[in-house]
């Protein structure tokens, strides 16, 4: 399931002030509509749902000022917080739904699908769609052959994030390959800096190590299978990538703390233990969303004072690219649907990604989106590595399993991966109560 807000430069991240819950896009006069033809929408009141807050939520506004600009209609935004399904089933029961919702889970759009809230998208959306972004991102938007979700937000959970200073005084370089990392983490701790920060304390960050070392491993074909639970979290793979982790998790000298420490580490902590002002690692693994907590957080200059590079290649397996994404589906129940299907055919504009590109903390699935309209040099670098990868990209795969297995704190996967964090002496024990767990929640 979704992580929470943390996970996706939410709250730039812990402490970035919420802003208000509902922000009202201001109408501008009529004009031209999201398709480039002419459609007044002057007096249509559209509302948008999603769990954006802080920044994100202000910056998601901007895109929906543009949006009224050219239509006149009027769009306002309320955050769900990260329980998207809980919320929107409440307000499609209790008769207030909202026009449109960013949904943030594969699993949670699968579900609104299979419950016959939403709409599907016109086949003007599905055109723009097939001119702007690679094919796997249309598949993860589609249920049962029906296109629901279009996925407008993404985010690149391949980048390990590192200090150039620390790598420089211990002589190292960004690493090619799997054990290339491990021994440039065992190099920097020689020199008196321990090479990883990792945030153990809530199991989401844990799972998106298992799952680029499990893509590159064993490769799309059984990354999809697992995603899937078509084959069982037992297989030799699994077990063979878990083992791969624990090379890195049961290494004290290369995780700050260790196992009991990395447990008491949430997000903006590991990246404040490699970017705050007292560094107490290298290296820090997880998304581009980092770069947002880096910059509003910790004030240093990305590019400069921290830089990222590709998670590396594990064995002979490819580097991998896994992502996530929030797509805006129409539901059914909401009052406006037609004004509701122009706004999402907007958002699959290049335009409409070039709005939020331009205030930063943001990437696009979108391929048409050029590279300067990106915010920085980093970012822009990080964009075009996702939309680069093409159909190779696979989807954060804890995100497209059931919530009792992939998204619930305490329990599942996360819970049983900081189990492993805390003792990796044994990936096949792991793999069996992962099975175990993974069959109750698939209703197995």
């Amino acid at each position: 399931m979704r992580r929470p807000a943390v996970r996706h430069t939410r709250a730039a991240l812990s402490g970035a002030a919420v802003l208000g819950l509902a922000l009202s896009a201001t109408a501008c006069g009529g004009g031209a509509s999201a398709g480039g033809g002419k459609q007044e929408l002057s007096g249509e009141n559209i509302t948008v749902a999603g769990v954006w807050t802080g920044v994100e939520q202000q910056n998601f506004k901007k895109v929906l000022d543009a949006f009224s600009e050219k239509t006149g209609a009027k769009v306002t935004f309320s955050s769900t917080g990260d329980n998207v399904s809980t919320v929107i089933g409440s307000q499609v029961e209790g008769g207030n739904a909202p026009d449109v919702v960013m949904v943030p889970q594969v699993g949670v759009l699968q579900q609104f699908a299979k419950k016959g809230w939403l709409a599907p998208l016109s086949p003007e959306i599905a055109a723009e769609a097939k001119k702007n972004f690679a094919q796997v991102w249309k598949d993860y938007g589609t249920v049962d052959k029906t296109y629901y979700g279009l996925y407008f937000k993404a985010s690149h959970k391949s980048t390990v994030w590192y200090s150039p200073e620390a790598f420089a005084q211990a002589g190292v370089k960004p690493a090619k390959t799997y054990q290339d990392l491990l021994k440039t983490g065992r190099t920097l701790s020689d020199s008196g800096v321990p090479g990883f920060s990792v945030a153990g304390e809530a199991g989401w960050p844990l799972t998106d190590w298992f799952e680029n070392i499990y893509l590159s491993q064993a490769g799309q074909e059984n990354y999809d299978k697992l995603a899937a639970h078509k084959i069982p979290w037992t297989d030799p793979t699994v077990v063979k990538a878990l083992t791969t982790l624990g090379k890195l998790f049961g290494d004290k000298n290369l995780v700050a703390g260790g196992g009991s420490g990395a447990l008491r580490t949430d997000f903006p902590e590991s990246v404040q233990q490699v970017f705050g002002p007292e560094p107490g690692a290298a290296m820090v693994y997880e998304g581009d969303f980092v770069s947002a907590l880096i910059t509003d957080e910790l004030h240093k200059q990305v590019g400069k004072d921290a830089k990222f590079f590709p998670f590396p290649a594990v064995d002979k397996g490819k580097a991998p690219v896994v992502s996530g994404g929030d797509a805006a589906v129409v539901l059914k129940a909401g009052k406006h649907k037609k004004a509701a299907m122009e706004l999402v055919k907007y958002l699959a504009t290049p335009e409409a990604s070039g709005v939020w590109a331009k205030a930063g903390g943001y990437i696009s699935p979108n391929k048409k989106v050029p590279a300067g309209a990106y915010h920085d040099e980093v970012t822009r670098k990080a964009a075009q590595s996702l939309t680069d990868a093409g159909n190779s990209v696979r989807f954060d795969m804890s995100d497209q399993a059931p919530a009792a297995f992939g998204g619930t704190q305490g329990a599942g996967e996360w819970k049983l991966l900081q189990d492993f964090l805390r003792d990796p002496s044994d990936p096949e024990a792991t793999a069996r109560k992962l099975e175990a767990a993974a069959a109750k929640a698939y209703g197995k």
